[in-house]
């Protein structure tokens, strides 16, 4: 069963992400959206963190562009209609509020 965990509040200021990737098993997907986008910050405990534990991470193309962050070669960047894709093609959906 696979859930995907949407993070959308700033990996700086907050710990969601951190409990998100605690959590998170192997068939599991994180998208990350508005202000999470700063986690894609290349060099960051974040960033780091995102990257070892080799989850597909998804990021919203519009959240990483109004930050001016690149995307790293191991996540991907979607529009909505491919969040929604995501939505359907995962068992669970987790917001994490």
């Amino acid at each position: 069963m696979s859930t995907l965990h949407v993070v959308s509040h700033s990996p700086f200021t907050d710990s969601r992400l951190d409990s998100c990737l605690r959590l998170c098993g192997g068939q599991d997907a994180i998208l990350l959206c508005g202000d999470a986008a700063y986690a894609l910050q290349a060099g960051s405990a974040p960033f780091e963190a995102l990257q070892a534990k080799a989850l597909k991470v998804f990021v919203l193309v519009e959240d990483s562009q109004a930050r001016g962050l690149p995307v790293p070669d191991w996540a991907k960047s979607v529009d909505y209609p491919a969040f929604v894709q995501l939505s359907i093609d995962h068992d669970k959906v987790n917001t994490w509020l």
